[in-house]
């Protein structure tokens, strides 16, 4: 009898450690009944394709979530680094002392514009530590800035048709979000890159071990010689680095970068971490979880479209879900502890 019983309870625990993932199975089946073509190979690669742009903002928000934080920017940081390069390919960088304007290739202003979502996040990071900010404020704070220049950089208008010029030597942008490699589009290899070697920082780095220890118990770290200030900038510097990852592929695959791309975007990247399983109280989280937990929010949010559900019913049935996963987080961590109490 106590055999079952402990049986129930590891059976329990298992399916609420496995929730996402049977989540995701389950809406891809009620989708695959209900909407025609939707398992086609055509369409996985569409939604893949919307996914792992949220994939790369939850990717960095899941290091700053563990370590007890939260980065409300960047939603904006996307548009600003797509404003930023639709500036460089259009306009190029005009130098007035000099009375010349520099065009770079599309490498260059690749890079360029990774570290400048880079660098936000650094100040992120600074303003945090440095200064004792809240999280919440002080991102809260660069979403305004960041979403501010996006739209000063071009006084609220597009940057359209980010094709470059032969002349120029900047032609090649659309590659990076309409391309493909074997097969599969290169925003897709992206996610998984960032994806494995996030994981791999996680699960087999000092760093990855720092990160969560602060998250876990920050005074407790930095008893433990860990450089918790450090260890946050960094975090933060690699959700901007994320975040300009999303904003140039979007601004790839349109051809065209707007200031206002990746508005609310925060939102939807915070909700596949916490259906991911990472805790908004820190120290706990996966980023296979995380992956699992934007799929999730693609496929849900892909599905409705297919279905023609009305946009403020999708609204309603994210909420939903996302106050479903917390609530159940909340119950696997009373089980957890509950079962180390009795055990």
């Amino acid at each position: 009898m106590v055999e079952k019983k402990s049986n129930k309870k590891s059976l329990t625990m298992l399916v609420l450690k496995l929730r996402t993932f049977i989540a995701l199975i389950v809406i891809t089946i009620f989708f695959g009944i209900l909407v025609p073509n939707f398992l086609s190979m055509g369409n996985l690669v569409i939604m893949s394709k919307h996914v792992a742009i949220n994939a790369f903002l939850a990717i960095g928000m899941t290091f700053v979530i563990i370590t007890g934080g939260i980065d409300l920017s960047v939603g904006s940081i996307v548009g600003l680094a797509g404003m930023t390069a639709g500036f460089l390919i259009n306009e190029g960088l005009i130098l007035p002392m000099f009375g010349v304007t520099v065009y770079f290739n599309v490498g260059a202003i690749i890079l360029i514009t990774l570290l400048l979502g880079t660098f936000i996040g650094g100040i992120n990071g600074i303003i945090i530590t440095k200064f004792n900010v809240a999280p919440f404020i002080g991102t809260l704070g660069m979403l305004y800035i960041a979403r501010g220049a996006a739209l000063l950089s071009s006084d609220g208008k597009t940057f359209s048709n980010l094709v470059g010029k032969t002349e120029f030597g900047n032609t090649g942008f659309p590659t990076l979000g309409t391309g493909t490699f074997i097969g599969i589009p290169i925003s897709i290899w992206l996610m998984i890159i960032v994806g494995l070697v996030a994981a791999y920082v996680a699960m087999k780095t000092p760093l990855g071990r720092h990160i969560y220890a602060v998250g876990g118990n920050e005074n407790a770290a930095k008893l433990s010689g860990v450089k918790v200030k450090k260890v946050k900038i960094l975090v933060y510097m690699f959700s901007g680095f994320c975040s300009a990852i999303a904003g140039l592929v979007i601004a790839s695959q349109l051809v065209a970068s707007h200031p206002l791309s990746g508005n609310t975007f925060e939102l939807n990247a915070i909700a596949a971490v916490v259906l991911g399983g990472t805790s908004l109280m820190g120290g706990i989280g996966t980023i296979g979880g995380t992956i699992v937990g934007a799929f999730v929010i693609g496929v849900l949010g892909d599905g409705l479209v297919m279905m023609g559900v009305s946009s403020f019913w999708q609204m309603v049935i994210k909420g939903i879900v996302i106050i479903a996963a917390v609530v159940i987080d909340q119950i696997q961590i009373k089980a957890q502890a509950k079962a180390t109490l009795e055990g």
